[in-house]
């Protein structure tokens, strides 16, 4: 099935959906929305103080505020480091609701999930000309994670704290049941992997799926795109119920039901560390987390293959750092002085080694980080398998949440795939024919 690009221009998407024969009401972006027009930086002079709103992405505050240290000791400008929330849908919903006040971040943490829904309210400015302006180069940036917020030939964000799920297996607990140290190839080896360790009885599971409020159709993309499925082709939300997409979460289902993997309670990661689970697909960014907490040797793998996609096929995922189409020119013109400063080839290295998310820049040195966190060479060598996520599960308001709700039923109970997913399609399709065509002009 084709794969949704961002790099379609708006006018080739709108053709798209009249293609589709849909039509909705809602709020519209044109052509002197605040979100698309032009500003002329000529003359303009960057604010002396300028805000950054922050989730603080893999408990990253302190280096977050190291970093501003030293952009204010380089630049002047001061930037107050504001918490807008405890996870990415908070700060969106934050600076959503500030649109209509003056108290709004310069500057804004925005995810793979929340960044489109502020571009189609008129909230992000193009950050294309601002950073030309400040100077910035970025020719270096990871492209794949830069084009994540391209849009109608312009970007919306620059990316910050990046990531991709990896395999995580415990080393010692495949050790005692016998198997060879290394992440399974396929998802048929995960499964034979998976039989064996709960026939060893060395966890309490073999492997651990995300409950609803932990992205499982984000971890979940890799399983479905290695059968050949999708979230959505493009705008088209039938591939929720295509063949593929309804064998690939049949194999996940029957995973629970015979009990070879579970739906982890609290977050994998934590039952990872613990040593109660054995396997787990997770973030990149929880690397650093895990190996400060376990207390066994942690190994690391590219995501399995699957019978359609047989070599590993990759989400991106994680937030970049957007500028607020409300502030003034000076402030926008410092903002993108600080964003690139945050994202340099120095700081996002020592944003990597610190937290684990991906290094952004191509000319980051990482080889000291490699030298003492070897796992950490393999997620970035998995960016070469990366693949840009389906529209239904990142651009489409709330179709990550109705995929997660679904998947929570049907790895949790008996129930239909099929019927389920056509309701989780159904409740998409409204969604879309509600809130996106008319964003889309």
């Amino acid at each position: 099935m084709p794969r949704f690009s961002p790099r379609l221009t708006l006018s080739t998407a709108v053709l798209g959906l009249a293609a589709l024969g849909m039509s909705a009401c809602g709020p519209s972006v044109g052509s002197d929305s605040a979100a698309g027009a032009d500003v002329d930086f000529t003359g303009v002079e960057p604010a002396e103080s300028i805000t950054f709103w922050s989730n603080h992405p893999g408990g990253s505050m302190e280096i977050e505020e190291e970093i501003i240290a030293g952009f204010t000791e380089e630049s002047g400008i001061e930037v107050q480091l504001v918490t807008a929330g405890a996870n990415y849908e908070e700060v969106s919903q934050r600076f959503q609701t500030a649109q209509t006040s003056d108290d709004v971040g310069d500057m804004v943490v925005v995810s793979d999930a929340t960044w489109f829904t502020n571009f189609a309210n008129d909230s992000l400015l193009p950050v294309d000309q601002a950073l030309e302006a400040a100077g910035a180069d970025t020719s270096t940036y990871q492209e794949t994670l830069y084009d994540d917020y391209l849009y109608d030939d312009a970007h919306y964000a620059v990316p910050y704290a990046r990531s991709t799920p990896i395999f995580y297996y415990n080393k010692d607990q495949y050790a005692e049941a016998g198997l060879e140290d290394r992440a399974p190839a396929t998802w048929d080896e995960v499964k034979a992997n998976s039989e064996q360790l709960q026939e060893a009885e060395v966890a309490n599971s073999a492997l651990a799926y995300p409950k609803e409020d932990s992205y499982p159709a984000w971890i979940l993309g890799n399983l479905v795109w290695g059968y050949g499925g999708g979230w959505s082709s493009e705008w088209d939300m039938s591939a929720m119920t295509s063949p593929e997409t309804v064998e690939a979460v049949q194999f996940a289902q029957d995973s629970t039901q015979d009990g070879w993997a579970t739906v982890s309670s609290g977050t994998p990661e934590d039952d990872f560390a613990a040593g109660a689970t054995s396997q787990i697909l997770a973030s990149t960014g929880s690397l650093k987390g895990i190996l400060d907490t376990a207390d066994f040797e942690v190994g690391v793998g590219f995501l399995p293959g699957g019978p359609a996609e047989t070599e590993a096929v990759v989400p991106t995922g994680g937030a970049g750092v957007a500028i607020s189409a409300k502030s003034s020119p000076e402030e926008q013109l410092a903002s993108a002085m600080f964003l690139d400063y945050l994202t340099n080839s120095a700081n996002t290295a020592l944003f990597s080694e610190g937290t684990g998310y991906l290094p952004v820049r191509t000319d980051a040195d990482m080889g000291a980080v490699y030298e003492t966190t070897p796992q950490f060479q393999v997620a970035v060598e998995q960016l070469a398998k990366t693949r840009t996520q389906d529209p239904g599960r990142v651009l489409l308001p709330g179709g990550d949440l109705t995929i997660a709700k679904s998947l929570q039923t049907i790895l949790t109970s008996n129930v239909d795939v099929t019927e389920q997913l056509q309701s989780a399609q159904d409740e998409m399709q409204s969604l879309y024919d509600n809130d996106v065509p008319e964003k889309l002009k």
